[in-house]
């Protein structure tokens, strides 16, 4: 899993079949100190996050596991909304 903050939303009306209904995010990975940490990425989501939330995400293989036994086209997926995030002594709050 890797952490990410919601940084849009994607409409697409043409899509393959299996994402029908499924919302598409545009996902900015962030490093533990929260700055952003490589390029954006489209994923699907599974939790109903919103702009600018800290997610984690997951991709490849794992990336469908929420939506079983639907059959979805997903190389990344948000699969949890950080409520908050503790390295160590330091807690960066976010909710």
């Amino acid at each position: 899993m890797q952490l990410g903050r919601i940084i849009g939303k994607v409409w697409a009306s043409v899509k393959n079949p299996g994402l029908t209904g499924q919302r598409l995010l545009i996902v900015q990975p962030v490093k533990a100190d929260l700055a952003p940490g490589g390029k954006c990425l489209i994923c699907t989501d599974s939790t109903g996050a919103g702009a600018g939330e800290l997610i984690y995400w997951v991709r490849g293989k794992e990336a469908s596991f929420p939506f079983t036994p639907d059959e979805v086209a997903s190389d990344a997926t948000v699969v949890g909304i950080v409520d908050e995030l503790n390295l160590g002594k330091r807690s960066l709050g976010e909710r």
